[in-house]
């Protein structure tokens, strides 16, 4: 059974790789915003749209929404969403307790792995005051968009440590299918993780301390 944030757990590893949005980063204003107005546009439900777009890269939320349609032009429309999203910040805030957290990490293995591109990163990061990890994993780095596991398995690659040394946080089904297919342990974050049975979830970062042991391992205590 996964713990929670009534069942105190640790978790060891020797390396982190975290998701931006939900994660460290509250965007879902935005998101939900520009989603909305893309749904409508293509004449879909938009609160069915929002079930699927949490996690993937737009030309994936695209295909699962349009699959007839040519996948050149979802990714001609991705382009224009990463746009659209990049200049709409209105909303973007940190996830409760996501500076200290990185502020706790510095000097020690860990990467950002999210579906967003670098402009849309770095201008999220940006307007929710937090600090950029140096070792990150964007959209343009990978093939394929989570579920699949290719940006996690890249970050570990480029950390230098094994599938199974490594710690997934995440708050999205895409992103914690992507953590598990990885073969690596995830830490849930938020509401949409709560159901998805990772294998510690939390309601938001304040409720994870991260002690670096000398032997380098990481000691996650995951709290009330």
């Amino acid at each position: 059974m996964p713990a929670t944030a009534s069942a105190p757990a640790v978790l060891t590893a020797r390396a982190l790789l975290l998701d931006m949005d939900g994660t460290l980063v509250n965007s879902d204003a935005v998101v939900e915003r520009c989603w909305r107005r893309w749904a409508l546009r293509h004449g879909l439900d938009p609160e069915e749209a929002l079930k699927v777009v949490h996690g993937r890269q737009g030309y994936a939320t695209m295909a699962v929404l349009l699959p007839d349609r040519p996948m050149e032009q979802n990714h001609a429309d991705n382009r224009a969403m990463l746009a659209e999203e990049t200049a709409d910040l209105d909303g973007v805030v940190p996830i409760r307790g996501a500076d200290t957290f990185l502020a706790a990490l510095e000097g020690l293995p860990h990467a950002l792995v999210t579906s967003a591109d670098e402009p849309l990163a770095r201008a999220r990061m940006d307007a929710a005051g937090l600090r950029m990890p140096e070792v990150r994993v964007t959209a343009e780095r990978v093939g394929a968009s989570k579920p699949d596991p290719e940006g996690f398995l890249k970050g570990a690659a480029e950390l230098g440590f094994a599938p199974a040394d490594c710690v997934v946080f995440e708050d999205s089904q895409a992103g914690i299918e992507a953590g598990r297919a990885a073969g690596m342990r995830v830490v849930g974050i938020g509401p949409r993780a709560a159901a998805l049975a990772p294998d510690a979830h939390v309601r938001d970062l304040t409720q994870v301390r991260v002690e670096a042991g000398a032997d380098g391992v990481l000691r996650l205590h995951i709290t009330a």
